[in-house]
């Protein structure tokens, strides 16, 4: 027991010691991804179990998929998939079979909870198998005593001696103060991987099946509650059939885009309550689980929400061509798709007596395959491209292309080839170089580079030749805003 500790231990200081080597500024750049993979390396050298269980060789699997992610172009989602992955992986083999999505989620939370005291219990346990008593202060200090003082009293021997031990103990510098909390806050984070903490099977075992209910209610209750629901539900389509599919002409006083705009959001939570509702509704065991007028109003209920989901994504396309597309808005998207789906799922439940993990492990599926395809897929990018090609040089939003950040430069190269009138390509000539300008020097810098921006780099300077053009200085050191201003550069 004691050996394996040992191991965890020194894995333990050799990935703190990388961090310090690899991220000596910030958390950023393709060393991330291989700060991740030697995370994944250190997991499985110090963790045997792992390596015999076969379903955590799926999720190491996926942790490695998200470590090239990180290298190629890291960011929050790439990272937060990583984590993911590889916590589950290091829980994996203290359970015997897979439950669902919903004990997993909560065991994915408490393990991220249980960072910060898990490393100081271990620490503490194992001074007090060394110390064969009840651990406490005096404890760790007898048994760090004697290798400290010994240590240090050898040291200064061999540094009086050897001129070359005392030129490279003069050389030694401790780091900063908040270096040293910035490492000790990596080993926090680092540890549960290593050695997962008891508590969180424990806790995560005595939450409730993921099943919805609402007290009180009964069968007629809930016939009423469904029929009345479904009014209100036919309501709403049918003036979004009338007003939104149809484009009939709205009441005086209320735009289209008005009318677009305000109700994308609250639909989607609409559905989501509604869904719940239903399965709560049509639980296992009660009075309107089997009854043939319950099960069809639930099942015209559920439609009535597939076309309310149907709404809020057109709504939120004809605003994208009203305004423009941004990464915030393909996410949208890609939520309603997810939402439409859990309701079909939701109604395929009902309909074949499916159980709540059934369908909470499909959704899960669902969601983790979109965000997997998001962590690869730079959304701005996408954005950027769309709004360059459905868009005339004077409606692109040059601001929001800037915001973009590298992932638009190879639009607005593009764009700055279609015709346009002096000011807008000046403006479009600006963004275009300060982007550009900023990608080359981040690819210039180590701890900035990736491959993803290597890529956009060369790709930007075949596009752009040898000499490309650079906008007009206005009075020296200042250039053409994005919205027309003047800027200092």
């Amino acid at each position: 027991m004691r050996h394996g500790f040992l191991i965890k231990c020194a894995v333990l200081v050799v990935l703190v010691v990388l961090f310090d080597r690899l991220f000596p500024g910030p958390f950023a750049g393709a060393k991330v991804g291989v700060f991740a993979a030697a995370w994944l390396t250190g997991v499985l050298i110090a963790r045997p179990e792992i390596r015999r269980d076969r379903r955590a060789w799926v999720a190491l699997g996926a942790a490695a998929i998200f470590a090239v992610a990180l290298f190629d172009d890291p960011g929050p989602l790439a990272f937060a998939m990583f984590w993911c992955a590889l916590s589950a992986a290091a829980l994996l083999p203290k359970f015997t079979a897979f439950d669902d999505g919903w004990h997993w989620g909560a065991r994915l939370v408490l393990h991220g909870v249980s960072t910060i005291a898990k490393l100081a219990g271990d620490m503490r346990r194992f001074v007090r198998r060394g110390q064969g008593s009840r651990a406490n202060p005096l404890a760790l200090v007898a048994l760090l005593a004697l290798p400290v003082i010994g240590g240090i009293a050898f040291l200064i021997l061999f540094a009086a001696a050897n001129p070359l031990i005392e030129q490279a103990m003069t050389d030694i510098r401790l780091p900063a103060g908040d270096r040293m909390a910035l490492m000790a806050f990596v080993a926090l984070c680092l540890w549960p991987s290593l050695r997962p903490h008891a508590a969180v099977m424990r806790l995560a075992a005595r939450l409730p099946d993921p099943e919805p209910a609402l007290p009180g209610t009964s069968l007629p209750s809930v016939l009423i509650a469904l029929v009345l629901f479904n009014i209100i539900f036919a309501v709403q389509n049918g003036l979004d059939i009338a007003f939104l599919w149809s484009g009939g002409a709205l009441p005086a006083g209320m735009t289209q885009t008005e009318y677009v705009h305000r109700g994308a959001y609250p639909l989607i939570v609409t559905a989501l309550i509604a869904g719940v509702m239903a399965l709560a509704m049509l639980r296992p065991g009660s009075a309107s689980e089997h009854h043939p007028l319950a099960r069809r109003l639930v099942t015209i209920w559920v439609a009535q929400n597939l076309i309310l989901v149907a709404s809020s994504a057109l709504r939120t396309i004809d605003y994208i061509e009203a305004s423009m597309l941004t990464a915030w808005r393909i996410a949208a998207l890609a939520w309603m798709a997810l939402v439409a789906l859990g309701l079909v799922l939701i109604c395929w439940r009902i309909l074949a007596g499916r159980s709540a993990r059934w369908l909470i492990n499909w959704n899960a599926l669902a969601a983790a395959v979109v965000l997997t395809v998001c962590t690869f897929v730079d959304l701005g990018a996408v954005a950027a491209a769309w709004n360059v090609r459905a868009r005339t040089a004077m409606e692109v939003d040059l601001c929001y292309l800037r915001d973009v950040g590298d992932g638009a430069l190879i639009p607005l190269i593009e764009l700055e080839g279609q015709p346009m009138d002096p000011i807008t390509r000046e403006k479009v000539r600006f963004v275009r170089h300060r982007l550009f300008t900023d990608l080359r020097a981040n690819q210039a810098d180590s701890t900035a580079w990736t491959p993803r921006g290597a890529r956009r780099l060369a790709t930007a300077k075949d596009l752009l030749g040898p000499h490309p053009a650079r906008p007009h200085a206005i009075g020296g050191s200042a250039y053409r805003n994005c919205d027309r201003r003047a800027a200092q550069r």
